[in-house]
């Protein structure tokens, strides 16, 4: 043996510490013997003397003075290394950058960030708030990491991964007729007030398929741009709408009626990253959250109570 193993650098130095084998053994959490044992390996491996006996207490040999020098500083920077990695665990400086679609922000982000930050407590998140044509540009820049997203981002350079399947939802407003039936059809929908998104964006082009689908073609009394307008107008009593269930995932939402659509209609969540970019853990730990909190909320669909009669 030629070179010390980062073993029986701690060894050495806990036998240097405690002044005796079983000293070291108790500092260590091992036995007595074993620590013997590696010491005695240790010095005929190396064929110099570490420590001298005296009045039973173990002394640095003279000649071995200046390694005992050395093992101090390894051990210290050691215990720095720790110390820094340590920090990395917890997040200290380190900024995590990412984005979402507006409708998976509203409940399914916060969930999943209130995961990540218990993971990461020292970590800094920069959430954005991105409209579907504004993701190329923050990848393809380098402005984050990832985006959530209810739609694939066609583009070269960019890799987009489905995380879960969720359902288009029907919702009206709080005792509306329609809110006395336990499912809804697109052709119920039709009779009233529809708000929706504009068709040719690709999120309206998914809440429009349902429709095109039955052959008919409403006509929007309104518009929103995000999921969370259209919640706002159906909430105040200006018409009915659809919209995915991951908009709606809150336990409570007073004013609003939610119920399952007879037709059927699905949304995919994606993830989308630069292709080729090496994500790092923290990103890679973000985009598992929220799958996790996207799966939990399609096993968890809310459903409100029908009236009674």
């Amino acid at each position: 043996m030629k070179e010390l193993t980062l073993r029986q650098v701690e060894v050495v130095r806990a036998v240097m510490i405690a002044g005796s084998i079983q000293g070291a053994a108790n500092l260590l959490h091992v036995s007595a013997p074993g620590v013997s044992r590696l010491i005695k390996h240790t010095e005929e491996g190396l064929g110099i003397r570490l420590f001298d006996r005296r009045a039973g207490v173990f002394v640095p040999a003279p000649e071995a003075r200046s390694i005992f020098e050395m093992l101090n500083q390894v051990f210290h920077q050691m215990e720095n290394l720790n110390t820094a990695v340590q920090s990395l665990q917890k997040g200290d400086e380190v900024k995590l950058s990412f984005a979402s679609a507006p409708s998976i922000a509203q409940f399914i982000a916060a969930r999943a960030i209130r995961s990540i930050s218990a993971r990461f407590p020292r970590l800094m998140i920069d959430l954005n708030i991105l409209k579907f044509e504004e993701s190329l540009d923050y990848l393809l820049l380098e402005q984050g990491e990832i985006v959530f997203m209810s739609s694939a981002v066609e583009h070269s350079s960019l890799e987009s991964t489905p995380l879960v399947q969720g359902r288009i939802v029907a919702i009206v407003p709080e005792g509306h007729e329609l809110a006395r039936q336990e499912v809804i059809s697109v052709h119920d929908l039709m009779r009233f007030p529809f708000i929706g998104v504009d068709p040719d964006d690709p999120y309206g082009a998914i809440l429009a398929q349902p429709f095109r689908d039955a052959g008919l073609n409403p006509r929007h009394a309104m518009r929103g741009r995000f999921a969370q307008t259209t919640v706002s107008l159906v909430r105040h009593g200006l018409g009915v709408a659809l919209i995915d269930e991951f908009s709606v995932a809150e336990v409570y939402m007073p004013g609003l009626i939610r119920r399952p659509l007879k037709e059927e209609a699905t949304i995919t969540a994606y993830s989308v990253q630069k292709r080729g970019r090496q994500l790092s853990s923290f990103a890679e730990y973000t985009i598992g959250r929220f799958r996790h909190e996207l799966v939990t909320a399609t096993e968890r669909r809310r459903w409100d109570p029908a009236p009674t009669a």
